[in-house]
């Protein structure tokens, strides 16, 4: 029988937090379901790389009964999988001092041996177990799943001081048969928690951890081309250039990531082709394509597969959908927001490049319209830090880019980001990334109260319309500078 040691006795300071960037809230979270007083099952998911495992690792290494991580089925090809998923979890049950010779021949009684080493270690204390990477471990046939239901609901359920965390990237799987089951894991998720990639602030944070010493301005271009994953930061050398940096991480012979949007998809998904079709599409504009369009353009049935595809790659901080400014909502639009695909489809799938392309082409024009749309997702995915430095981060808003497409011969209509606010307030934001001090000419503000003009014309008439500057290093005053009510520089940007 287990027993529980009173969670007022657990003092903070037995954490493990001093090595972990960011994840404040899910820290939180966890810490406070350790305390609890019966049996929680815990779900965590997120992007591969994100830092799903080293926050579970760091934060309880010292409290695991048990833990365990799937074998990539990549690494098992022209194998039995359920034989090496078997094999490995035998490996990790000796490990935790389980005396058992042969592997179990099925998942039913691996976990019977798992229940019977939780019983035979008798803690006396909240006890962890962690099982990492969990969909792969579900192969074709293993009946994985009965397995786990029989663990949870005939004995884990019912053990007081048992905190079980599984984990996994792909999240659809672990959304599909934990979160969202009917089945025998039906509203059994006590917590699920989603990892999502780091801010500005974050990774520069992770990069001083690092000693890499980079300007906010490279470290921004540094995040427009890898994005807040831990992983990929982690491969940042201190001593280097930020176009030093860049050429490690996707030209040369042995950059780290010039492989790794193959690797990244093929080890989520069991079909990877569909979803690498939908990013590859979706890399093609900005706004982003309706679910008609992409259905269309990518060939893929608009029925449950593509349903299935859009929520796992929405789930994994990939794409995003929103609604558009004056939009029905069977009109949602689905645009790609990951850093890492974006700059990966842009600048590297399909080119041949040298060693040292980014030292060499630091203004090539296709760097410099790449940094243009990066910029932009970049800002939107810092809308929060947008609304706090413009004074009205406590304000309710929908916020969304909008394009409106130019009926025949007229001119279409791109605003970068409109945030709609409940204090009737309508902010039309501009995003340029530019080196120095963005100065504003005749024809662009020109451009700019055209834009003014439509958007008064269709928000009510107590809507206030301003547009409002987000840029590197601000505005240059001048004759034509008073267009902008608001300017949001880089540094903002990087706030907490």
């Amino acid at each position: 029988m287990f027993f529980l040691l009173f969670c007022s006795q657990i003092p903070k300071s037995t954490f493990r937090m001093s090595t972990i960037i960011g994840r404040k809230k899910e820290i939180e979270e966890l810490t406070a379901i350790y305390r609890k007083k019966q049996a929680q099952l815990v779900a965590v998911y997120g992007r591969r790389r994100v830092g799903k495992t080293y926050l579970i690792r760091e934060l309880f290494k010292d409290k695991f009964a048990f833990y365990h991580t799937g074998v990539s089925p990549l690494e098992l090809e022209g194998t039995n999988l359920l034989e090496a998923q078997l094999t490995t979890f035998h490996s990790s049950l000796q490990l935790y001092g389980a005396q058992y010779k042969s592997k179990p021949k099925d998942w039913i009684e691996a976990f019977d041996r798992l229940r019977d080493l939780l019983i035979e270690k008798g803690e006396h204390e909240r006890a962890v177990v962690f099982i990492d990477e969990m969909p792969w471990m579900d192969t074709p046939r293993s009946g994985f799943i009965t397995a786990f239901e029989h663990f949870w609901n005939g004995w884990a359920s019912g053990q007081d001081n048992l905190m079980l965390i599984v984990c996994g990237s792909a999240t659809s799987w672990i959304q599909d048969n934990l979160i969202n089951s009917y089945g025998g894991l039906y509203d059994r998720v006590h917590a699920e928690i989603q990892l999502s990639p780091f801010t500005l602030h974050e990774t520069e944070e992770l990069l001083k951890l690092q000693e890499v010493t980079l300007s906010q301005y490279d470290i921004l271009q540094l995040y427009m081309a890898v994005g807040g994953i831990p992983m990929y930061l982690s491969y940042v050398q201190p001593g280097y250039s930020l176009a030093q940096t860049i050429d490690n991480l996707y030209y040369n012979k042995r950059a780290k990531l010039k492989e790794e949007f193959e690797r990244l998809f093929d080890s989520i998904f069991r079909n990877p082709a569909p979803y690498k079709t939908v990013i590859r599409l979706l890399a093609k504009r900005q706004s982003g394509y309706s679910r008609e369009e992409i259905s269309k353009m990518s060939g893929v049935a608009s029925g449950k597969s593509l349903t299935m595809i859009l929520r796992a790659l929405e789930a994994s901080d990939f794409i995003e959908y929103y609604k558009p400014f004056e939009n029905s909502r069977r009109q949602m639009m689905y645009r790609l927001v990951d850093p890492f695909c974006l700059f990966y489809l842009d600048q590297v799938e399909g080119r041949h490049r040298g060693e040292n392309f980014w030292r060499d082409n630091e203004h090539h024009a296709s760097l410099n319209t790449w940094r243009g749309r990066a910029f932009e997702n970049a800002c939107l995915r810092h809308t929060g830090q947008i609304k706090t430095a413009m004074g009205v981060g406590g304000v309710s808003s929908e916020d969304s880019p909008w394009t409106l497409q130019g009926q025949e011969g007229q001119k279409g209509m791109q605003i970068d980001l409109i945030i709609c606010r409940s204090d009737r307030v309508v902010n039309l934001c501009e995003m340029k990334f530019v080196n120095t001090e963005f100065e504003v000419k005749k024809d662009y503000e020109e451009t700019l109260r055209r834009r003014i003009n439509w958007m008064t014309e269709h928000v009510s008439s107590r809507h206030n319309v301003q547009m409002t500057l987000v840029t590197t290093y601000g505005l240059k005053y001048g004759l034509h500078s008073g267009i902008f009510q608001r300017v949001v520089t880089l540094e903002s940007l990087f706030a907490y």
